[in-house]
C-alpha cells in the first residue's frame, strides 16, 4: 500500500539520493578528500570543504541513537498522527532520521539493531520508494 508523505526535497543532489532509493539502495555522499560521510545532501564536503564527492551504497544496518512519537500535526494532515520517528547511525556512521517498519515506539530501545527497508510512498512529485527501517 502507498503511504502519501509530505513532499520531499528534490533538484541537484537530492535526485541522485532518490535514485538510489528507486533501485533500491541507500546512498549517502562521501567525500575523496577526507574519506568521511556527508548527510544530508551538501555541495561541500561538511568536514573539509572539498567538493569532490561521490554517491557510496551503504550497508544498510545500524543502530537505533534515538526515538520520538509526534503527536502534532506538523503536515496538515498528510500524515497520521500519532507517527514514530527514529534517529539511526549507519554502521557507517552518519545519523539518519527515519520511520520505524513493522515496530512501534513502544518496542525501541536504545542501540536497537536495524536495517534500511523502502516502502512505496507518494508526494505533490509522485510515486518514489521511502528508505525506513526495520529490526535487524
Amino acid at each position: 500500500m502507498t503511504q502519501t508523505r509530505p513532499n520531499r526535497t528534490l533538484g541537484p543532489g537530492h535526485d541522485d539520493f532518490w535514485a538510489g532509493c528507486a533501485a533500491g539502495e541507500l546512498r549517502i555522499q562521501h567525500c575523496n578528500a577526507c574519506d568521511k560521510h556527508s548527510w544530508p545532501v551538501v555541495g561541500d564536503c561538511e568536514h573539509c570543504g572539498s567538493t569532490d564527492l561521490r554517491w557510496q551504497v551503504m550497508s544498510g544496518k545500524g543502530k537505533v541513537v534515538s526515538w520520538c512519537c509526534f503527536v502534532q500535526d506538523y503536515y496538515r494532515g498528510v500524515m497520521s498522527v500519532p507517527y514514530d520517528t527514529i534517529m539511526v547511525e549507519l554502521a557507517e556512521g552518519p545519523i539518519f532520521m527515519s520511520n520505524p517498519a513493522d515496530f512501534a515506539y513502544d518496542d525501541i530501545t536504545f542501540e536497537m539493531p536495524v536495517e534500511v527497508t523502502f516502502i512505496d510512498a507518494e508526494d505533490a512529485a509522485g510515486a518514489f520508494k521511502l528508505p525506513v527501517f526495520r529490526k535487524a
